[in-house]
């Protein structure tokens, strides 16, 4: 199937409402259960952490978590910023706990994670976004477990180059930033961040002189058109990004946006040829893709 084999209609989103649409089967994903779901799940109680597997009401926390995989979320729980799509909480967040780097390295370690994601609530009540706790977590990482590869994805830090520096210097082996949508819909979806922001902080990640895999990912079915889409591809990998993931928007909750339009799997499929012909070097495509999702399979096919 090619990608520009159908047109899509430009669809605005509209304002939240009562009604959600039911999800096709293919959305459709089993309750979390399992031996390993259940002692991750008490891990993170343990240690009083945050995941965004939980935060962001993610359809495949059964599936990674079941296989003994988490994406912490570090910062606390509270983000500054309202993303219309997002279920994370906003607000004025507390101080942030500095011990939480510790706490997260030690879970790692009893987990024996071979591959770790890190990502964090937008912290723009912070000089640096948070950016030293990033740093200071990657470390404490790499010294509690010098085997594990650290993926981070972290918030734009308001565009600051010495906040995104502090993170670039504790070498993570993966650097994400998620446009998550096409320019347009930022004024709706993405209140706070700017699209040009967000491509200029992926690029800027590999000027600092150490060797560096940049990561991002699109959220489809908020209205956005397929020309938007293909060209949010391209601005991507004139940005040198060298990951891509694509995955279906779902309305978490009544107070977000609705969603616009649900895509086949064959048209994940489509783009993910779109993608790979403009030279990604890998693009992880299709409904229940997020940017964590399979994060650690996504790395290994650029070693």
């Amino acid at each position: 199937m090619r990608v520009d084999s159908e047109p899509f209609k430009i669809i605005t989103p509209e304002a939240p409402s009562s009604k959600r649409t039911p999800r096709p089967d293919w959305l459709k994903v089993r309750l979390p259960q399992g031996k390993k779901y259940f002692h991750l799940k008490g891990l993170v109680r343990e240690h009083r952490l945050n995941t965004v597997c939980e935060d962001a009401c993610c359809p495949n926390i059964g599936e990674c978590w079941g296989a003994g995989t988490a994406t912490f979320m570090i910062l606390g729980e509270v983000c500054t910023r309202a993303c219309k799509f997002c279920a994370v909480k906003t607000g004025r967040p507390p101080e942030y706990d500095v011990d939480e780097p510790r706490r997260v390295a030690a879970a790692i370690a009893k987990l024996h994670l071979k591959y770790a994601v890190i990502t964090s609530v937008d912290r723009d009540d912070l000089e640096d976004g948070g950016a030293f706790i990033f740093a200071e977590t990657i470390r404490m990482i790499r010294e509690a477990c010098p085997g594990t590869r650290i993926e981070v994805l972290i918030p734009d830090f308001r565009g600051s180059e010495s906040a995104l520096k502090k993170v670039v210097e504790a070498v993570p082996d993966v650097l994400a930033h998620n446009v998550e949508t096409v320019p347009r819909l930022y004024p709706i979806a993405r209140a706070g961040s700017r699209y040009r922001r967000s491509l200029d902080h992926l690029k800027n990640a590999k000027f600092f002189g150490i060797e560096m895999t940049t990561k991002s990912s699109i959220m489809l079915g908020l209205g956005e058109r397929r020309d938007e889409v293909l060209e949010v591809l391209s601005d991507l990998r004139e940005a040198d990004v060298d990951i891509v993931t694509l995955g279906q928007y779902l309305q978490p909750t009544r107070e977000h946006l609705p969603v616009a339009r649900f895509y086949t799997p064959d048209e994940f499929i489509a783009f993910r040829e779109y993608g790979m012909s403009l030279r990604f070097s890998h693009v992880e495509a299709g409904p229940l893709v997020r940017s964590s999702y399979h994060a650690e399979k996504q790395a290994a096919a650029l070693a």
